[in-house]
């Protein structure tokens, strides 16, 4: 089984559904902000959410945006936006490798990557960084989350979990949820495929190499503290 097949299917990433409404709120708040900072004046930015998930955020996302591209790689993930979007015109869901011919370049304000970098191979990760780029505006904006540095595992995770539980209000859910995951496929994998891994400087030197600039480390998007975002720009 590949990632793509993992979340392709049914799996228990959340441990519950207050933990998948909260989850989305930080996501909402993080992804709506960025896309204010990313507009111009009264115009709305266009944006790419890659690797968007549920996207529960979308709805939220898309009234900040003059155009909101939603990427997913799993099939029945797209079928759901489409279902739950589909009247939004503005809103397109498009596959990773629809991306190239169905965007135009030069034509994204912003491009958000939250929670997917560790799911991808270096090499896909050098070619998806050259289209991010080729998409963009010049001046426009890649914001990556939920990057995991090489020192951070299982037990710091666990912990960012429990302390995000305790303060969400679903403690018991998330240790129940703890005990599914250690029997789930999602272990399994991560224990044979696993985690791409990156320190700070790692990430500089990869988005520099691929030709962006102004990189910033941020907060990190999302509950984990201990997980980073970058931010990088297109050369003007």
């Amino acid at each position: 089984m590949s990632w793509r097949e993992f979340f392709n299917g049914e799996h228990s990433i959340y441990v519950s559904e207050r933990h998948k409404l909260l989850h989305a709120r930080i996501i909402e708040r993080a992804l709506v902000g960025l896309a204010r900072e990313a507009a111009d004046g009264d115009t709305k930015p266009h944006v790419l959410d890659h690797g968007c998930g549920e996207a529960l955020h979308a709805q939220a996302l898309a009234a900040a945006s003059g155009r909101l591209y939603l990427c997913d790689s799993a099939p029945s993930i797209r079928a759901q936006l489409a279902s739950r979007l589909g009247r939004l015109a503005h809103v397109e869901i498009v596959a990773p490798e629809t991306i190239e011919i169905g965007i135009a370049d030069d034509s994204l304000d912003l491009i958000t990557v939250i929670s997917v970098l560790q799911y991808l191979t270096e090499d896909e990760l050098t070619a998806v960084l050259s289209v991010w780029l080729r998409k963009l505006k010049p001046g426009g904006a890649l914001v990556i989350g939920d990057v995991i540095p090489p020192d951070v595992g299982m037990v710091t995770d666990t912990r960012a979990l429990l302390a995000f539980a305790w303060q969400g209000g679903f403690l018991l859910a998330a240790l129940a949820g703890l005990v599914r995951t250690a029997l789930s496929d999602y272990r399994k994998l991560r224990e044979t495929l696993g985690l791409a891994m990156y320190t700070a400087a790692q990430m500089d030197t990869r988005l520099h190499k691929a030709g962006f600039d102004s990189v910033q480390q941020r907060a990190n998007i999302g509950h984990n503290s201990a997980r980073m975002t970058f931010l990088a720009r297109k050369p003007a």
